[in-house]
């Protein structure tokens, strides 16, 4: 593309998409928006664990980007992967189904977010399932069918424990609402394994922290771990995994948490593309100045996740947030807009409305606008929100008719295996199969997590010891 009047920007998540049809309005005649991203749709990853839980359907949290943009021909989506910037010529070069295009740019805005850390404890990669993305999501969802289709068929009581127990790793948003969604699936679909007794299945929780949810206010972090708790999820405070195997998890006090399933929700990294660039970058995000343009960069811009953003409002850098990613992308297409127009810029300024997680079924908890809620009122307010991003009225009428259903019916229990014709024949894939490893480990075994069945005591919130 060789028009110099491109606004190109990078990036297809929440910052990017917000930035592109918010510009679409502003721009004057002869700019062009020219969106570039790796993936044809934008994933709306707090909703991750609807999927993991057959909550939702996996197409449901994701939105295809054209159907986010304008359709005329002042905008345009290119799926590509962006492998080199020359500021000199004002151009990007990008992998495309076309093979390399070069982009020409007057103004370039990056908003590629930040890579899953699958090296942050030893045996993460290998041994735990991340949740960063639509087919962990599905991924994690086999794994747990398949340990329990698995544990009608095994006699031995010890593997049977520990295909049956699943180990969640931090108490952020994700593991705690993937924790209470994996509780509830479990629940609803043992009634389809006979096999299998609902005391044999168990969630744990293992946070470094002395609470959950450390960005909420104090008590709604003990909110949620009591919402859990009352779900028999075995909450553990104070424990910082510090090895994973295909056996179980080693904390830092030296016990040692048996299970066949790890989930990670913990860990980011930069973007490789960041690096790349050669940009200033602190922390390895890309350093951002409070207008969000980049530093001896001229015309180029940083948001999102990928980008260290100063926060006017509350004297620091902006969190890496859903919500501060689309505040920031509405106030870069009012600064591009003024930069055009000769304009002054402004600092980037925005105090949060508040945050929320669902804690399972009809539960969660939430802060809005300094008024606290927990329970049925802070799960409904969580569905609404995120059901008002969604783009376009029909997307909209068909997660509020899933979630209605799911609200009355058992959650579905397909396992969607994705086999093609031509592999029809071959044998099962290697997980399903080979056996589990007893595990072997030099440290002390925790007690065994709670089951989830009515008559078990309520889990410890105690912190545990650390070394």
């Amino acid at each position: 593309m060789d028009s110099p009047k491109n606004i190109v920007i990078v990036g297809g998540g929440f910052a990017g998409t917000t930035l592109a049809a918010s510009l679409e309005r502003r721009l004057p005649q002869g700019h062009h928006v020219v969106l570039v991203s790796e993936e044809s749709y934008t994933t709306f990853n707090p909703m991750l664990a609807e999927v993991v839980g057959a909550s939702v359907f996996p197409e449901h949290v994701v939105a295809p980007i054209r159907q986010m943009l304008s359709r005329d021909k002042h905008s345009q989506f290119i799926m590509g992967r962006v492998t080199e910037l020359d500021l000199a010529q004002r151009r990007i070069t990008a992998s495309t189904l076309a093979g390399p295009r070069h982009i020409d740019f007057e103004h370039l805005v990056l908003a590629f977010g930040v890579r899953a850390h699958l090296d942050l404890v030893p045996g993460m990669r290998e041994h735990a399932l991340p949740l960063k993305l639509v087919g962990d999501a599905m991924l994690i969802r086999n794994r747990v069918l398949q340990r329990i289709a698995r544990m009608e068929l095994e006699a031995d009581p010890d593997v049977r424990r520990r295909l049956g127990h699943f180990i969640v790793i931090g108490g952020g948003f994700s593991g705690v609402e993937v924790a209470g969604e994996i509780t509830d699936f479990l629940r609803g679909a043992a009634r389809y394994y006979p096999r299998v007794d609902r005391s044999e299945l168990c969630v744990t929780l293992l946070h470094d922290a002395e609470r959950l949810l450390v960005e909420l206010p104090r008590s709604l972090g003990h909110a949620a771990a009591r919402s859990l708790a009352s779900r028999l999820v075995d909450v553990r405070l104070g424990a910082r995994a510090v090895r994973m195997e295909a056996g179980g998890v080693t904390l830092a006090d030296g016990s040692f948490v048996e299970g066949a399933t790890i989930i990670s929700t913990v860990g980011t990294q930069p973007n490789p593309l960041a690096q790349r660039l050669g940009l200033p970058l602190q922390r390895g995000r890309i350093e951002a100045l409070p207008d969000m343009s980049v530093r001896g960069a001229t015309g180029v811009w940083a948001i999102g996740d990928c980008a260290l953003v100063h926060n006017r409002a509350s004297s620091s850098h902006a969190p890496p947030t859903a919500q501060f990613a689309v505040a920031q992308a509405h106030a870069l297409a009012h600064n591009i807009a003024a930069h055009l127009a000769g304009r002054p810029t402004r600092e980037f300024s925005h105090v949060s409305k508040g945050m929320m997680a669902t804690t399972g079924r009809l539960k969660g908890v939430a802060q809005l606008f300094g008024l606290r809620l927990h329970g049925l009122p802070a799960w409904l307010l969580w569905r609404a929100y995120y059901l008002a991003r969604m783009p376009t009225l029909g997307r909209k009428v068909r997660i509020w008719v899933e979630w209605t259903w799911s609200m009355f019916f058992a959650a579905d229990i397909t396992h969607l295996r994705f086999t093609l014709t031509s592999e029809a024949d071959n044998e099962l894939p290697v997980q399903m199969h080979r056996p589990l490893p007893t595990p072997t480990p030099t440290s002390t075994p925790v007690p065994t997590a709670t089951p989830l069945h009515a008559d078990a005591p309520a889990p410890h919130l105690q912190p545990q010891p650390q070394n």
